[in-house]
């Protein structure tokens, strides 16, 4: 057995023991049944006679303490991992079988158990960084199973308990995001808390009001004009997620950003609602749905029905379970029916789930039921085994950037999962490949992360090749064989060469892509072309192609050299975000180009914020230079390359526009039209992002500097110069209430 001490390199080991004595005891014993809850796995009850696997019944008192002891460390670890650092090291079902081995090792060793330190029943995710609060009531998690024979054991087990064989049941997705409770007081958000041990969690209000879905009041008339009974308070469940999309799109420019990329929607979701800046929550486009109640007051507020619960928080203005995403059932014999029909509706759904939940569908009947220690009686999660392939690494092979990150890349031996041929899969960087120590020949595991990205999860070891070597990352470019290297703080590899012929091919397509600039007809085929007869050496390259370049070179017909000119031509005037895209300015993405954008108002103030002359005489007054896409747009601008370089744009004729809500084109009645508004400092609850948004939605203006054509000064905690320069020039200053008050907005 191994030292607890090695556990953390160990980890992958003690779970690739665990499942092969899982597949061991699948063979010694076939009919035995486990129940999984959210942080223990027990015999279950209707089978409490099972047989010990032939793995546990022949270890020594000994051997059992030694392993449970490790057992149980790397289960705590996972859960430090999992729930408060959002970094976790193995898959659900890999933690599911740690759970499920130390249950057997618990049953056959009672009195070991008892001495070997154990760890806590509910998952804790509270993370010190911010202040935590009481849930009114305790915020329990779900039993949870991979098994069908456990959903029909937990149906008979509520009939008996209920005395009835026909109840009805509802079947919702199962989120695979970050659990929360949303506190509402008088129709007014209160607060917002993780479940962290149960009974308390994590205030992260703050960052809660970042979600761009979280309405502060909830209605008392629906959106088609029924009267909606608000609680005088009600404590609101649901989780925090990522939709598959942004969650691409964040790991895209975290890997241009030479940043690990997140493992799945989950991480993203979980690391980001526990940053300290709530205009990052922002950015990385969480959302949030409900599905459940705590402590509500009256309970008159409530129907009568979990199926006509997501409707009612529909009325309230809350996001909530659309009503073609749960399925009903009544009884035993329409339950797995109803499973079945989600896990084949799952593969459309835009949001992560890893499960189905079966839910009584009586609230009066749930409260009869009640709850256990760490679950409620009255629901199970029966989650989905992770689609896995096994295939052979055939090559390892590294891609370079558009930065000139070196991506190690696995390319397969084809293989279908989930629906598609997956015949290469991402490493990520260096230090992933190194710690997992994937290597040319070996049989690996398979799965897609987040359902989108292959992703290799484990190697069968067993298999690997005798001949097999570590994969020695290059110390050149292999593109053009510049030496390679990494900035501090970083785990990306670089290609030092910015003139790299693979980085070009790279930023061409970044800024040709419908993301940016949106060029149609510069394709790879017709980059790479371009590239290499080196007619475009750099982006500013492409304003200057000529017809007979595109006709002899390229290879193009006149019709598509012509549609390609066109296309070009076009692009100088797309809106301004869209050239902020297509710099690929580091930290910068498409959300943050668009907030850039409304900042600034203009290229010309864009470029000035990394002009120190232009600093001084107040086109850049108060940069936010704790706004991490500020202060990275300053940098960019501030190398007299790159503010060169966009010059060069801007005299091959690139003129991008600003989209913005004019006075004459907002609803009659707008109550801010013809106004100009500065923003300042970091609001209570709305991003510099929102704020606009709501300016602009009621036909006010947005402008970067004060002056005196300003007509307020929004400010919040720690503005910037613009509030002495607004109280120099006698400008109205607001705060945020003040702001919603005068746009009419909640």
């Amino acid at each position: 057995m191994l030292s607890p001490i090695l556990l953390r390199p160990a980890l992958p080991v003690i779970v690739a023991l665990v499942c092969f004595s899982r597949v061991a005891a699948a063979v010694d014993e076939p009919d035995a049944t486990y129940k999984t809850h959210t942080t223990d796995i027990i015999p279950a009850t209707e089978a409490p006679a099972a047989k010990l696997p032939a793995s546990v019944a022949r270890l020594s008192p000994e051997e059992a303490r030694r392993e449970l002891t490790e057992v149980r460390a790397a289960i705590a670890r996972a859960d430090a991992l999992y729930h408060r650092e959002a970094a976790p090291e193995i898959g659900d079902f890999e933690y599911d079988q740690l759970k499920q081995r130390a249950a057997e090792l618990e049953r056959a060793f009672p009195e070991i158990a008892r001495s070997v330190p154990p760890v806590p029943e509910i998952g804790d995710d509270r993370s010190g960084l911010f202040q935590t609060v009481r849930h009114r009531e305790r915020m329990l998690s779900l039993e949870k199973t991979y098994a069908e024979a456990d959903v029909r054991a937990f149906e008979k087990r509520v009939a008996k308990q209920l005395g009835r064989d026909d109840l009805a049941y509802v079947v919702e997705p199962k989120f695979d995001g970050f659990a929360v409770s949303a506190v509402y007081e008088k129709g007014r958000l209160v607060r917002a808390v993780t479940r962290g041990n149960g009974a308390e969690g994590d205030d992260i209000t703050a960052n809660a009001l970042a979600l761009s879905n979280l309405p502060r009041t909830l209605r008392a008339m629906a959106a088609d004009g029924t009267a909606s009974v608000v609680p005088d308070a009600i404590e609101i469940r649901g989780e925090i997620f990522v939709p598959f999309a942004e969650f691409a799109r964040v790991n895209a420019e975290r890997e241009a950003a030479g940043e690990a990329p997140f493992a799945n929607p989950r991480n993203l979701a979980a690391g980001t609602i526990r940053q300290l800046d709530p205009r990052e929550v922002a950015r990385r486009g969480l959302r949030v749905v409900f599905y459940a109640v705590g402590e509500c007051v009256p309970l008159t507020a409530l129907p009568a029905t979990q199926h006509e619960l997501p409707g009612r928080f529909r009325a309230w203005g809350l996001p909530a379970i659309a009503a073609d995403q749960a399925w009903p059932a009544r009884g035993g014999a329409e339950l797995w029916g109803a499973i079945d029909a989600l896990r084949r509706a799952r593969p459309g759904f835009a949001f992560p789930t890893d499960g189905a939940v079966v839910k009584l569908d009586s609230l009066a009947q749930q409260r009869e039921l009640g709850a256990g220690e760490n679950a409620p009686h009255w629901a199970i999660a029966y989650k989905f085994a992770p689609d896995r392939a096994e295939t052979q690494v055939r090559a390892i092979t590294i891609q370079v950037g558009r930065t000139g990150v070196l991506t190690p890349v696995a390319e397969l031996a084809p293989v279908e999962l989930a629906g598609s041929t997956i015949a290469r899969a991402t490493l990520h960087n260096a230090d992933d490949l190194a710690r997992k120590d994937i290597r040319v020949g070996d049989f690996v595991y398979i799965e897609k992360a987040g359902e989108i990205i292959p992703a290799v999860v484990g190697i069968d070891l067993a298999r690997r090749p005798a001949e097999a070597a570590r994969f020695a990352f290059p110390e050149k470019c292999p593109a053009c064989g510049a030496a390679v290297m990494r900035r501090a703080g970083e785990v990306a590899v670089r290609c030092s060469n910015e003139a790299c012929p693979a980085q070009l091919r790279r930023r061409i397509e970044h800024f040709a892509s419908a993301g940016c600039l949106a060029i149609n007809g510069l394709g790879p085929a017709t980059i790479d072309a371009l590239v290499e007869r080196g007619l475009v050496r750099n982006l500013p390259d492409i304003y200057r192609l000529r017809r007979a370049e595109l006709l002899a070179v390229a290879k193009l017909g006149e019709k598509s050299a012509d549609q390609l000119l066109a296309s070009i031509e076009t692009s100088k005037h797309a809106e301004l975000w869209r050239f902020v895209n297509a710099l690929g300015i580091p930290q910068v993405g498409a959300v943050a180009a668009r907030d850039l954008a409304r900042r600034c108002g203009s290229l010309e103030a864009l470029i000035a914020l990394g002009s120190n002359t232009a600093a001084a005489n107040g086109k850049s007054d108060g940069v936010d230079r704790a706004d991490p896409a500020m202060r990275a747009a300053t940098a960019y601008f501030a190398e007299p390359a790159n503010r060169a370089r966009v010059a060069e744009f801007v005299a091959l004729g690139m003129q991008p526009r600003v989209a913005a809500v004019r006075a004459a084109d907002a609803e009659p009645g707008a109550k801010a039209a013809g106004k100009i508004f500065v923003l300042t400092g970091t609001l209570p609850s709305l991003t510099r992002a929102q704020a606009t948004e709501k300016i602009e939605a009621a036909g006010g203006k947005v402008a970067a500097s004060v002056s005196r054509a300003t007509t307020f000064v929004v400010a919040g905690a720690d503005p910037g110069a613009k509030l002495e320069q607004a109280r120099k020039l006698n400008v109205p200053v607001l705060d945020e209430a003040a702001l919603l008050e005068l746009l009419g907005a909640d």
